[in-house]
C-alpha cells in the first residue's frame, strides 16, 4: 500500500483533513503530516522529508500540499531523502481536501501509486460540476459504459444524504477490490457513466436520496461483484443512522456491560449543587484584523480546529453512533457547507474581519430558524449558535465551549446561557449535577442530549439564573418549574429526599414496562408511540410501547428538495414496521402547511396557514405526491402491520376524496391490503362534531388535541400571548373529545395521539372518557401505562366526569394533580408490583425523543406542547 504525505502551512488543518478523510475508510493507509513552522505556520523541508521516510514502501509517496512554500518544500524534501526513495515520491497538484479524500479512498483498496495519483487529480470535479464550471470530463472520472456489460443491476438510494462521500467510498472499495470493471449512472438526472473506482467520477453523479442507478459491470468477477453491490445497496449503502437505544438506569449494566454510575440527580428532574458559569459572548477584544488574504487564513486555520473538536466528540463514547454524533455530524457539515463558506470568504475578500463575517453570517443564517413559525425548527437555530460559538472561541484562541466543569470537588450545577449539544455531549454525569440553561425551550438538541445521558435540564431559566455567583449552591425540581439559589439546610434535604422518591418511583414503573396497557381491574388501554424515525422506533419498543400510533411522514423526508420516490419511502416505512416487530404501525399521510412546508410541495404564503390549506387540503394540489406516498404505504402494508392516517380532514367529502385517492394507488399494485385499518384525524371541532358522518366506514379515528385544542379555543399555540389558551385540559376540548367517543360510528376504534396522551394524569382522563387507545412520546409511555394500573376504569370514568364539570383548564389541572397524589398514597398502602414484562426494559429515566419532552417520574405537572398533532 502507498504512504501519503500532507504537507501544509497549518498543523491543524492537515489534521483535520487527514481526520476527514479517514472517516471515509475502514483500513487507513500509512498517512505522515509535515505541517506548521517552529510553533506557528509554514512549511520546513526536513520536516518533510522526514515524513516521506516514515510512510515510504516499495510501492511509493503521495505528497498533497496547500499552497506557495509548500511546493518549494516538498521539492527540496526529495533532495533530503535517498536517490531510490525520492524516485518513488510523486507530488500531486490537487486540492488538498478534495484531493486528500480522493487519495485515502483509492490507496485503502491498494491501488497503485499512478492511479492514486490521478485519483486525487480530479478532487475538483465534483466541486466544478455542482457549480456549473467548465471541466474536462475525464477529471469527473467519465467513462463509456462496457460494450457489452456482463451485469447490469438498477440500485436504489436511500441514505438521507444520497450517495455522498462515506458511502461512496464503500463502493469504491468493493469495485477496486474485484476482478471486474464497472461504471455507474444516475437514471434521475441522466449524469453517467462514470467508472466506480472513481470516488470524485461518483460524486459528480449528484446522487439524491430516493434516486436509482445503473450499475453495469463486466469481467471475470462481474456476477459476485454486482451481488456485493447490491447487498451493500440493500443496507443503505453502508450508511444507515445508527439507532441509539435507552441509557441504562443509575447502577445497570450499560451497552458495554459496564455499569452505570449513579449520577446526581440522574433520571429524577432534581438537581443541588454549587455553580459553574459558563458562556456569553466571546471576548475579542483583543483581536487583531490583518488583510484580507491573513484573515483568510486565520479563517481557515479556526475551521479546521473546530473540525477537529467535533471530530474528537464523535469519537468519544457520549459522541459516537445515534442521535448526538448525528448533531456533531450537523455541525461538521455546517461549517464546510459551501452556501456559508463562500459567504464568509466573500464578506473577508470585501475586508471584513474573520470574526465578523462568521458573526454576520451565522447570525442571519439563525435568524432565520428563529423566524419560522414551527417551533421545532425554531429550536434548531441553537445549532447554529453553538457553530458561531466554536469557530469564535477559535479566531480568539481561547478554550473549547465545552472546555468548562472541574475534575474535581462536589458534582455541579452548569450554568449556561443556552446548552448546545455539542456541551451536551461531554458532560460528565459524575461531575454534573444538572444544567440551568438561561433560554431554550424543550426541544432543543442540547437539552434532549444531557437527558437522554441522566443530566436533569431546568431550561429558559431568564433573569434568576443569570444573577447566580460562580460558587453559588443551587437547586432545581425541572418538573414542577422550581428554582433556588442559595437554598437553606432545610430546602437543600427537601430537594435530595424528593430525588430519592422519584428514583424509586422510576424503578418501579420501568420495572413493569412491558406489560400491556390496562387498567387496574384489567380493561385495555393499550399504549403506543409517536415516532419519526427508525431510532425513535427502536426506542419506542425499549420503552414498552405496544405499536406506532403517529409516523410523521413530513418530518421523516422533510430534508429533501425532491419528493421521495415510492421505492424510498417504502423502503423508510419498512424499516421503521421492522423496529416495531410485528406490532401495529399507523403512518400518517403528508401533513404540510404554510406553517410547516417541505421542499418539495411548497405551501402558498397565507396571512393565517394554521386556517389555510393544511394536511389533507394541501393534498387536493398535489394528488399524484399522496398517490405515491400511498402506494408506499400499500406495499409495505402487504407484509407488515401497517395502517394508513389522513390528517386535517373537515368533512365526509374530504374523506371520500382520499378513499378514492387511496383505492387509486392500491389499484395500481393489485389491491388493497386486506389488514390494513384506514382512519382519519380529528384536529378540528367541525369534525369532532360531525363524526357520525365523517368516520363512516372507517377503521378509526385519532383525536390530535394539540390542534383540536388551538381551533377550539381561536388560539394559536405558537403564539406566546393565547398560547396558555390552547391547552387540551380545557373542559371545551374533552368536551369534543368525549363527544367522539359517545358518536363514533359503531365499529370505528377511538384513539388519541396528541400531546394530552403523553400527560400520565390526562391519560387517566381519556380512557374514563372512552378512548381505546393513546399514542404518547416514546420516553412517557412507561409512566402513562403505569398510572393507568393505578386505576379502576370505573374510578377512570369517576375521573372524567369531575374533569368535564370543571370550569377552566386550571381546575382541571389541580382536580388531575390531587387525584395522581391520592393514588400514589393509595399504592404505597397497597403490596408494590413485583416482576417484570417478558424482557428487561433498557431504561433511562430521561430518553430523547425527536419532538417530545424527558420522560418524567409521576403523573402530575404538565408535558410541553409538541409540534403537532
Amino acid at each position: 500500500m502507498i504512504g501519503i504525505v500532507v504537507v501544509s502551512h497549518s498543523r491543524a488543518l492537515a489534521e483535520a483533513a487527514v481526520e476527514l478523510a479517514c472517516e471515509m475508510v475502514v483500513e487507513r493507509p500509512p498517512i505522515a503530516v509535515a505541517a506548521g513552522a517552529g510553533d506557528g505556520f509554514g512549511t520546513d523541508a526536513a520536516a518533510v522529508a522526514d515524513a516521506i521516510t516514515a510512510v515510504d514502501s516499495p510501492d511509493g509517496v503521495l505528497v498533497l500540499l496547500d499552497l506557495g512554500s509548500a511546493v518549494l518544500s516538498a521539492e527540496m524534501a526529495r533532495e533530503f531523502v535517498p536517490p531510490d526513495v525520492a524516485e518513488r515520491v510523486r507530488l500531486s497538484p490537487a486540492p488538498l481536501v478534495e484531493g486528500l479524500v480522493a487519495a485515502v479512498v483509492t490507496a485503502a483498496t491498494g491501488a497503485p501509486l499512478d492511479a492514486v495519483l490521478e485519483e486525487a487529480g480530479r478532487g475538483l470535479a465534483a466541486k466544478l460540476e455542482h457549480l456549473g464550471e467548465a471541466a474536462d470530463p475525464s477529471a469527473a472520472g467519465t467513462t463509456a459504459p462496457p460494450a457489452a456489460p456482463e451485469v447490469v443491476a438498477e440500485l436504489p438510494v436511500d441514505t438521507p444524504h444520497g450517495l455522498h462521500a462515506r458511502p461512496a467510498a464503500r463502493l469504491v472499495g468493493l469495485v477496486r477490490a474485484a476482478d471486474a470493471a464497472a461504471v455507474v449512472t444516475n437514471l434521475r438526472t441522466g449524469r453517467g457513466p462514470v467508472d466506480a473506482r472513481s470516488l470524485s467520477g461518483l460524486v459528480t453523479l449528484a446522487v439524491r436520496q430516493g434516486d436509482r442507478l445503473r450499475f453495469e459491470a463486466s469481467g471475470p468477477g462481474a456476477e459476485s461483484l454486482t451481488e456485493a453491490v447490491r447487498t451493500l445497496a440493500a443496507d443503505s449503502w453502508g450508511d444507515r443512522p445508527s439507532e441509539q437505544a435507552p441509557p441504562a438506569a443509575p447502577g445497570s449494566a450499560g451497552p458495554v456491560g459496564v455499569p452505570t454510575p449513579p449520577a446526581a440527580g440522574s433520571g429524577v428532574d432534581v438537581a443541588l449543587g454549587p455553580a459553574v458559569v459558563r458562556g456569553g459572548a466571546i471576548d475579542l477584544s483583543g483581536y487583531r484584523p490583518g488583510e484580507p488574504a491573513e484573515e483568510r487564513r486565520r479563517s481557515d486555520a479556526a475551521v479546521a480546529r473546530a473540525l477537529a473538536e467535533l471530530a474528537a466528540l464523535r469519537r468519544s463514547a457520549a459522541g459516537g453512533p445515534g442521535p448526538v454524533g448525528a448533531v456533531l455530524e450537523a455541525h461538521e457539515a455546517l461549517l464546510v457547507d459551501p452556501g456559508l463558506t463562500d459567504a464568509v470568504s466573500a464578506g473577508i475578500a470585501a475586508g471584513a474581519p474573520a470574526p465578523t463575517a462568521w458573526e454576520d453570517r451565522l447570525s442571519a443564517l439563525g435568524g432565520e430558524l428563529e423566524a419560522m413559525d414551527d417551533p421545532y425548527l425554531r429550536a434548531r437555530a441553537e445549532d447554529i449558535r453553538s457553530v458561531r460559538q466554536r469557530v469564535l472561541a477559535a479566531l480568539a484562541g481561547t478554550g473549547a465551549p465545552e472546555d468548562a466543569v472541574p475534575a474535581e470537588g462536589p458534582p455541579v450545577v452548569l450554568v449556561v446561557r443556552e446548552l448546545d449539544a455539542a456541551t451536551a455531549a461531554t458532560l460528565d454525569p459524575h461531575r454534573v449535577a444538572g444544567v440551568v440553561a438561561l433560554a431554550g425551550g424543550d426541544t432543543g438538541h442540547g437539552v434532549l442530549v444531557a437527558r437522554s445521558r441522566g443530566i436533569p435540564v431546568y431550561h429558559d431559566a431568564g433573569p434568576a439564573a443569570a444573577a447566580v455567583a460562580p460558587g453559588t449552591v443551587v437547586g432545581f425540581d425541572a418538573r414542577d418549574r422550581r428554582f433556588v439559589v442559595d437554598p437553606d439546610e432545610s430546602t437543600r434535604r427537601s430537594l435530595r429526599e424528593l430525588s430519592a422518591a422519584r428514583a424509586a418511583e422510576a424503578e418501579r414503573v420501568l420495572a413493569t414496562a412491558r406489560e400491556p396497557g390496562a387498567t387496574a381491574d384489567g380493561h385495555p388501554v393499550p399504549v403506543l408511540a409517536n415516532v419519526t424515525t427508525p431510532a425513535d422506533a427502536g426506542r419506542a419498543v425499549a420503552f414498552g410501547a405496544q405499536g406506532c400510533g403517529l409516523l410523521r411522514t413530513e418530518v421523516l423526508f422533510g430534508h429533501l428538495d425532491d419528493a421521495p420516490s415510492v421505492e424510498a419511502q417504502a423502503a423508510a416505512f419498512a424499516g421503521i414496521a421492522e423496529a416495531f416487530a410485528g406490532r401495529p404501525v399507523t403512518i400518517r399521510t403528508w401533513d404540510v402547511g404554510g406553517d410547516k412546508p417541505l421542499p418539495f410541495l411548497p405551501a402558498p404564503h397565507e396571512a393565517n396557514p394554521f386556517l389555510g390549506e393544511r394536511g389533507l387540503r394541501l393534498m387536493r394540489r398535489a394528488p399524484e405526491v399522496l398517490r405515491d406516498q400511498l402506494t408506499a404505504i400499500c406495499l409495505v402494508a402487504r407484509d407488515h402491520p401497517v395502517h394508513v392516517m389522513f390528517p386535517m380532514v373537515s368533512t365526509a367529502e374530504e374523506v371520500a376524496w382520499a378513499l378514492e385517492r387511496l383505492d387509486e394507488a392500491s389499484a395500481a399494485i393489485g389491491g388493497r391490503p386486506a389488514e390494513m385499518r384506514v382512519g382519519v384525524m380529528i384536529e378540528v371541532p367541525a369534525a369532532a362534531l360531525a363524526v357520525r358522518r365523517v368516520a363512516q366506514g372507517l377503521d378509526f379515528v385519532s383525536i390530535g388535541t394539540n390542534d383540536l385544542a388551538q381551533y377550539t379555543m381561536a388560539a394559536e399555540r405558537g403564539n406566546t400571548a393565547v398560547s396558555a389558551l390552547a391547552d387540551a385540559r380545557q373542559p371545551a376540548v374533552l368536551d369534543l373529545v368525549a363527544r367522539v367517543c359517545a358518536e363514533v360510528p359503531e365499529g370505528t376504534h377511538v384513539a388519541v395521539c396528541g400531546n394530552l396522551a403523553s400527560d400520565p394524569a390526562a391519560a387517566v382522563v381519556l380512557a374514563g372518557l372512552g378512548v381505546e387507545e393513546l399514542s404518547v412520546v416514546p420516553t412517557q409511555v412507561a409512566l402513562v401505562k403505569a398510572r393507568l394500573r393505578d386505576v379502576t376504569l370505573a374510578g377512570a370514568q369517576g375521573l372524567a366526569r369531575r374533569a368535564l364539570a370543571c370550569g377552566s383548564a386550571d381546575e382541571v389541572r389541580a382536580l388531575l394533580a390531587d387525584a395522581a397524589g391520592a393514588d400514589r398514597a393509595g399504592r404505597r398502602q397497597r403490596s408494590p408490583v413485583r416482576g417484570r414484562g417478558p424482557d428487561p426494559v433498557p431504561p433511562a429515566l430521561h430518553g430523547t425523543d425527536a419532538d417530545g419532552p424527558g420522560i418524567r417520574l409521576e403523573a402530575d405537572g404538565e408535558v410541553p406542547v409538541d409540534s403537532d398533532p
